[in-house]
């Protein structure tokens, strides 16, 4: 059996060797194979018949994606948007969402004053410097209820060591 030229490849082929490196949410997968000039039809058999075997789940991808996303201290705002964007439906989202949240891998609050604590070595003594905090915790992605906890609790462990 001769082993195919990379122009000859399948979807499926092109797929697997995609999927061998990381999750790809359904749409991503569809976008690099039509990209990679399969038809679409093609395209939508394959990645049916990955999704049936397991080889490919836009569950398994948003959960994954999300715990990456808390791991690097981005906030639920950044993280939704930026799930849609992959292709996800709101459903697989809020689902990914409140999978992390039984699971408690996910305390908004938490995080958002793990950031900040982590940039920033006090809240601020000036508005202007108050106010940089509240852009780079917004630009996390972090919503107004988070940013003001974060504002007020960030620090509290640091004040009680000896």
């Amino acid at each position: 059996m001769r082993e195919r030229t990379p122009s000859e490849a399948t979807p499926r082929d092109d797929a697997i060797r995609l999927l061998a490196r990381r999750e790809y949410s359904r749409a991503e997968l569809a976008e690099r194979l039509a990209a990679k000039g399969h038809a679409a039809d093609s395209v939508a058999e394959c990645l049916d018949g990955l999704a049936e075997r397991g080889l490919q789940s836009d569950a398994r991808f948003a959960e994954g994606f999300l715990r990456s996303r808390i791991f690097r201290g981005q906030g639920p705002v950044k993280i939704r948007l930026e799930m849609e964007r992959r292709g996800l439906g709101r459903d697989e989202v809020h689902d990914a969402f409140i999978a992390s949240e039984q699971a408690g891998e996910a305390d908004w609050f938490a995080l958002a004053c793990a950031a900040l604590a982590r940039r920033f070595t006090g809240p601020g003594d000036t508005p202007r410097e108050r106010a940089r905090r509240e852009r780079f915790l917004a630009s996390r992605g972090f919503d107004f209820d988070q940013v003001r906890h974060a504002l007020a609790h960030a620090w509290d462990d640091l004040s009680d060591e000896p």
